[in-house]
């Protein structure tokens, strides 16, 4: 059942009144007080009425089917970890994780997976790793979410320039064979990204859109993806397909080289950590630390790119990562978390406008150095930013 938006809106923010900030998931999360935002009691608005993995698929549009998700999150730095789904500092993925990002409003769920590292020399995918992913997507559709599976961290074999593609299109079809037909029984929110940010590690215009050549070849991998699935049967058949661009960027040259094979259940997935000198980039001299005017324009410029080659021709788009790292002021230990509630506010309801949903890039770290994407302390359930949490949810409920 959905509950209203009011109700939502209060429930939620009743609950998140009582959080506080919390240790990292990359460290010891003992030390520092923490306090807890109350889950259980809230259902998110995209609950389906019966449980997803039941294999209802149901006869509407791609379009209709992202109109349903409004606000989600990543399980980043976990499955597409290489060593394993703790290799990287994050803990062992339980349902009450699940459970409680969901009741705090997100109703789609992304869960980056590595599959090359585990396949064997067969290209076989271990049953204990594609059994274990399958558990925590269970977990995600029995919340009432939708789920994005991707493939994740395989640059170091899968290479999109047309003179390699014979070399290890072998093992990417048996990945996405594997993967279709463990899950072709599943509903319609479960969906399918074939590549994460395809692109040649240290080559030309790595970021920005790559090399003709590169796009080129890109367009033979996300048509080998959709190809591979369709054929596996069950409700692959009918299943939303997402294919991005060269490195998921944002610019005239990665998107004017996509081409979306001639098929009605596609998606576009793209990255948008907009702009990169306010979101993302550490210790520059250009790095900018208070959200303004600036940031909002070139926030608007992303969407207006985005609008023009997709959404005003009516091809579906998810932002399947964004996020803002939490970063200390200048000579002081003062974060930018309040400015980055601006930002969110900001972004979302321009995605809101374009009917886009976007999906934070979570990878666990607002302690420790390096990226500190992280929202959730993992370990205690926790919010590590209320407002942010909250600024989040307003947007859509």
């Amino acid at each position: 059942m959905r509950v209203s938006k009011i109700f939502f809106s209060l429930l939620l923010s009743a609950s998140l009144l009582l959080c506080g900030c919390g240790n990292g998931a990359k460290t010891d999360n003992t030390d520092n007080d923490t306090t807890s935002v109350t889950s259980a009691a809230v259902t998110t608005a995209a609950e389906p009425e019966t449980p997803a993995k039941s294999g209802k698929m149901r006869d509407i549009t791609v379009q209709e089917l992202v109109s349903e998700m409004h606000t989600g999150w990543n399980l980043g730095n976990t499955f597409d970890a290489l060593g394993g789904e703790t290799a990287w500092g994050n803990p062992y993925t339980t349902k009450e994780m699940i459970d409680f990002v969901a009741g705090a409003g997100f109703d789609v769920i992304r869960i980056p997976t590595t599959w090359g590292e585990k396949m064997d020399e067969n290209d076989k995918i271990p049953d204990e790793w594609i059994n274990r992913v399958q558990e925590v997507v269970d977990y995600a559709l029995d919340s009432g979410m939708y789920v994005i599976l991707n493939s994740h961290h395989e640059t170091s074999w899968i290479k999109p320039a047309t003179d390699q593609l014979d070399s290890f299109m072998p093992k990417f079809e048996a990945m996405w064979t594997q993967i279709a037909e463990k899950f072709k029984d599943y509903g319609d929110h479960l969906l399918f990204e074939g590549l994460n940010e395809p692109r040649i590690e240290g080559g030309k215009n790595e970021w920005g859109g790559g090399t003709k050549d590169g796009r080129a070849a890109l367009n033979v991998l996300n048509a080998k993806f959709v190809e591979v699935v369709r054929n596996s049967g069950g409700n692959n058949e009918k299943r939303a397909l997402l294919i991005t661009s060269f490195a998921a960027a944002v610019t005239d040259s990665a998107l004017k080289g996509l081409e979306i094979p001639e098929d009605d259940r596609i998606l576009i997935s793209l990255h948008a950590y907009t702009p990169y000198n306010y979101t993302y980039h550490p210790n520059s001299d250009w790095e900018v630390f208070e959200f303004g005017d600036q940031v909002g324009a070139d926030i608007d410029s992303v969407f207006n790119t985005i609008d023009e080659y997709f959404i005003s021709k009516d091809i579906p788009v998810i932002i399947t990562e964004y996020g803002s790292v939490s970063k200390n002021f200048p000579g002081s230990e003062e974060r930018n978390d309040a400015e980055n509630v601006k930002w969110v506010n900001y972004y979302l309801n321009r995605a809101r406008n374009s009917g886009i949903p976007c999906i934070w890039w979570d990878n666990g770290n607002y302690y420790g150095s390096g990226e500190r994407f992280g929202i959730l302390d993992r370990r205690n359930l926790k919010w590590y930013v209320p407002d942010l949490v909250k600024a989040i949810a307003d947007v859509y409920y």
